[in-house]
């Protein structure tokens, strides 16, 4: 559920603005809505009529909203000459009296299902373009193994985008942790969908104008094929029987998480793997526990080796049967593929904290916690506290680790660039890179320009360039 989070769209709106005059009139030279589609049409503008409110007065139906631009300052529409008219666009006048509703809250949700999901390929297109209809932002992975993924929007939309997942009937019953986003967060989410027409803030949870549907081989990466959490996993722990199992002498607790991600917190006496990325997780298994087996061939030995860590626990005597094992990891799925293969090695006791971290966090009171510091969490957050409030850490663009304001203060931290984490790894040439990229998104609010991502155009004729009875894909 760590995914990334981390879309290509804005939050819905729930103004309602009833239809300006000069729309009415348009409305009258295009075909009825009852009749059939008229080929004039683009195929992606659906005209219906307008539903009555509570108290009888017009109110647009949202097919009728959809023929505006999504940025909320725009209020003009492009017509292609099948029509009349010979400017280049018709005024839409904002209706007197119209106040904007306030925006409906967001929530971010984390979630994820493995499952036998050799097709999952076909569910790419519809479900992006279904959170971009909806306005919901974030990142998911779909792979053959199942989906992971992190999204934010207002609670309707979200819950419209995990149903239609869920209706997928192998992807039914999806493992979701729910974090509040704060008023301030809101409004810096809000506020930029309007003021910043290019890119959300850097401070905003997450990019409003874009969501990312990635296809991989893996929805978290292990790079072992043979370990299938579908066949076998470890046993879920809530976070309310956490603290008992942990603070059993007899139990190895286990972070499953990276390097940058232990630094800045873990559970008391946790030990930490120093890993760089999960790949590296089998072979820190294979390197810290020496397996035997025993006469009876039914359960080896183990040998834990664990100087490396001061505060982690040392096995007394290394001729004993396998330790139970408690493993945790931000939200949870890490943990299921981290059992799954210990399981695989012959561990016979093997505990996994159920919702991760971010349930652990949210649910267990900080008097009662044994959580060191703060969760990092893979959006623009960076960190949560207890409670699932935003933390204390900024991120380092420059190799996307977490940084306090003591590494800010650092002759080695340059905005947008390096830290004392990754200065000392990164070529001069590398440095001017990311400059050339902070100055791009400080000019632009967006890394490349403006520009980015568009074909450059050349003058062609119109009649080559568009068939005359097709609406304009400007409006």
């Amino acid at each position: 559920m760590e995914a990334y989070p981390n879309a290509a769209s804005m939050l819905r709106s729930r103004t309602i603005i009833p239809p300006p005059p000069p729309l009415i009139a348009l409305s009258a030279r295009l075909p009825s809505p009852s009749s059939s589609p008229s080929p004039l049409l683009s195929p992606s503008v659906t005209l219906s009529k307008p539903t009555l409110s509570c108290s009888g007065t017009p109110k647009p139906s949202l097919h009728r909203f959809s023929l505006f631009s999504h940025s909320h300052t725009l209020q003009t529409m492009t017509l292609s000459k099948c029509f009349s008219h010979t400017g280049p666009t018709v005024p839409i006048p904002e209706p007197p009296g119209s106040e904007p509703q306030p925006d409906s809250p967001l929530v971010v949700v984390s979630f994820y299902k493995f499952a036998d999901f050799p097709d999952h390929t076909l569910m790419r297109n519809p479900l992006k373009q279904l959170c971009q209809r909806l306005r919901v932002s974030g990142g998911i992975i779909l792979a053959p193994e199942g989906i992971n993924g992190s999204i934010c929007g207002t609670r309707e939309s979200v819950e419209d985008v995990l149903a239609f997942v869920e209706g997928n009937d192998r992807l039914k019953g999806l493992r979701r942790v729910e974090s509040p986003v704060s008023p301030e967060e809101e409004a810096i989410h809000h506020g930029h969908s309007a003021a910043s027409p290019l890119a959300a803030g850097e401070d905003a949870p997450f990019r409003w104008d874009h969501v990312r549907v990635k296809l991989k081989k893996e929805i978290v990466t292990l790079g072992m094929p043979t370990v299938s959490p579908i066949e076998r996993v470890g046993k879920y722990v809530g976070p309310e029987e956490w603290n008992a199992l942990i603070n059993d002498p007899d139990t190895v607790v286990i972070d499953v998480r990276n390097n940058y991600e232990t630094r800045i917190g873990k559970f008391k006496g946790a030990v930490d793997p120093c890993t760089t990325s999960f790949r590296e997780f089998p072979s820190w298994v294979e390197e810290h526990f020496q397996l035997r087996e025993t006469d009876d061939g039914e359960h080896p030995k183990v040998e834990v080796n664990n100087s490396v860590q001061p505060a982690e626990k040392e096995m007394e005597n290394q001729k004993q049967h396998m330790p139970r094992v408690a493993m945790y990891c931000t939200g949870g799925i890490r943990c299921e593929k981290a059992t799954s293969l210990l399981l695989s090695k012959g561990f016979k006791e093997v505990y996994h904290l159920e919702g991760g971290i971010l349930k652990y966090l949210e649910e267990v009171p900080e008097t009662e916690s044994l959580w060191e510091g703060e969760c990092f969490v893979f959006d623009k957050r960076v960190s949560v506290e207890h409670g699932l409030v935003p933390g204390n850490f900024k991120l380092c663009y420059g190799c996307k680790q977490p940084v306090s304001d003591a590494d800010m203060e650092a002759p080695e931290f340059e905005y947008g660039v390096s830290c004392p984490h990754c200065f000392a790894l990164k070529s001069d040439e590398e440095k001017e890179r990311a400059r050339a990229r902070q100055t791009q998104f400080e000019r632009w609010g967006i890394i490349g320009g403006p520009d980015k991502g568009r074909r450059p155009t050349t003058p062609e004729p119109e009649s080559a360039s568009r068939n005359p009875n097709q609406l304009s894909r400007s409006i």
